[in-house]
């Protein structure tokens, strides 16, 4: 990895002694696992061949003809360019890395280069279900290289560029596979020096694109959400947590009744058949109940996203065998319910590398998926905790997903006088940590990915997070503009039993219907 400038400094609301444990535990964790993955930047690497399968590889037909971009994200422009009069710009947001994808046939088990200049942040350039190489940073244009061989029977790949969550906009010129054209690739495909345009291929399927799903996975992929996700604009920056096993309340009441319009749905699990996901571990992927409050949000203008583990199992990520099994039963959920984001709490010790190995494979190949994992905090530095938080970071970086969202769950952990003032810390710890993990990053790009979870009234070891703490934790997250806030859960956000303790179906303190929800729904980020 190359030496990285340091981070800019800013004032710090935590002690220094607090400071000083969570760089010890910290830089423990970072001593123990493996690093980040290796960056291939290269300055002129040899080309492989001559003829660049790509169509309209330099944009030169000053149009994005021959790729598919993420809606709104991908513009033809002029200037910076690396040669001729064009080149691609692509403008990520909090929730979509600006990826822009084409598809090419190619020849099976044949060698074959990807390349291209970039400039910008976290650039990546690479083949879906594939391999791919990346720059952190690259103030001019910059050549990346990666060689890949095709499958057995692969007839096709569909490469792509694209930048980072919440980053500033990149730039793209120049891009090149090279190596034998395949069966029905277009016969004037263009030199990648040539910059000329060439006629847009006819679009065919990616072979590798979508894993298919097992047997056992998809016995319950029949029928689906008939709903699909609304188009962007939704506020994703609140996503309150809901016990969808539960019949009440549902999606649409709290809608009509607070305005929120996302959520996230827990959990899903593996079942007692094995690797097939069911809600809570129990309820069909597919039940008809929760499909129809899935659809009725959608029809209002909302939409949800799903959480995988939580503090029950049986998990997913165990019942099933293996990567690839993992990774069919995560494309069955996609395809099935429709979604866009994944959400992983985890909770329980899982084969982390196999896990993160398997979201990576369905985040490429479900262009725009949001993944956020949810994580314990300890009491010792009020930071993640390492083996279930630093060291899962540590390795979804170096297997390749991209992480939207690093949120941390604010509860169950020892108090430092004010609850509401603990989670804040807890927060902030959390992101002294992320400043390690990804140490280019700046502390607002820090603050982007940074989700925080607490949970309402009485938490199970005794703190109570309060209304006044709820309204304390959005006041310091749109003065920091964090990714996301949410909590656990809705079915408790309800005065159905004050001075109960804790219940799943009630706060345990005195307050009206959905006053949490109301409270965060004010969030915008």
């Amino acid at each position: 990895m190359p030496l990285k400038p340091p981070r800019k400094p800013r004032p710090q609301p935590l002690s220094s002694a607090r400071r000083a444990v969570l760089a010890a535990v910290t830089a423990l964790a970072l001593a123990v696992t493996t690093g980040l993955a290796a960056v291939v930047l290269s300055a002129s690497p040899a080309m492989a061949a001559t003829t660049n399968l790509l169509s309209n590889p330099g944009f030169e037909s000053g149009t994005l003809s021959g790729w598919t971009c993420d809606a709104g994200t991908g513009a033809v422009v002029t200037s910076p360019v690396h040669s001729g009069s064009y080149a691609l710009e692509g403008t990520p947001s909090s929730s979509d890395d600006a990826q822009c994808t084409q598809t090419v046939s190619v020849l099976a088990n044949t060698s074959y280069t990807l390349s291209g200049y970039v400039e910008g942040s976290y650039v990546y350039i690479g083949v879906t279900s594939g391999t791919d190489t990346w720059t952190p940073s690259a103030t001019s244009y910059s050549q990346l290289s990666v060689t890949f061989t095709t499958g057995a029977s692969q007839t096709s790949v569909q490469v792509y560029v694209h930048g980072w969550y919440a980053q500033p906009a990149y730039y793209a010129d120049d891009l090149a596979l090279t190596g034998p054209a395949g069966a029905s690739s277009s016969a004037s495909a263009s030199a990648s020096a040539s910059k000329s345009p060439t006629p847009t291929p006819s679009a065919s399927a990616s072979a590798s694109a979508s894993p298919s799903a097992s047997a056992s996975a998809s016995a319950s992929a029949s029928p689906t959400s008939s709903v699909t996700s609304p188009p962007g604009g939704l506020n994703w920056k609140v996503a309150p947590y809901i016990d969808i096993t539960a019949s009440t309340p549902t999606l649409l009441q709290i809608e009509q009744a607070t305005g929120q319009k996302t959520f996230t749905l827990a959990f899903l699990l593996g079942s007692s058949a094995g690797c097939v996901p069911e809600w809570g571990g129990t309820i069909a992927l597919t039940d008809s109940r929760i499909i129809g409050e899935i659809d009725a949000l959608r029809a209002a203008g909302g939409d949800v996203a799903v959480s995988f583990g939580g503090a029950e199992g049986p998990y997913l990520e165990t019942t099933c065998s293996s990567e690839s099994q993992l990774e069919a039963a995560y494309q069955t959920i996609v395809s099935t319910l429709k979604v866009t984001h994944l959400d992983f709490d985890m909770e329980a010790a899982t084969n982390t590398s196999e896990v993160n190995q398997a979201i990576a494979q369905v985040q490429a190949a479900n262009p725009g998926l949001v993944i956020s994992y949810t994580l314990e905090v300890q009491a010792a530095t009020y930071g993640l905790t390492p083996a279930l938080g630093v060291q899962v970071l540590q390795n979804a970086v170096s297997e390749g997903v991209k992480v939207g969202i690093v949120n941390p769950m604010t509860m169950d952990f020892a108090p430092d006088g004010d609850w509401g003032t603990s989670v804040i810390e807890a927060a902030e710890s959390t992101e002294a940590q992320m400043a390690t993990i990804w140490p280019s990053d700046t502390t607002a790009q820090l603050y982007a990915m940074l989700g925080v979870t607490p949970m309402i009234g009485d938490n199970d070891t005794g703190p109570v997070f309060t209304i006044a703490d709820a309204q304390e934790l959005v006041s310091w997250a749109q003065s920091e503009h964090i990714g996301r806030l949410a909590f656990w859960s809705e079915g408790r956000d309800n005065g159905g039993c004050p001075s109960g303790g804790v219940s799943p179906t009630c706060s345990g303190i005195s307050q009206s219907s959905f006053q949490f929800t109301s409270i965060f729904a004010g969030f915008t980020g």
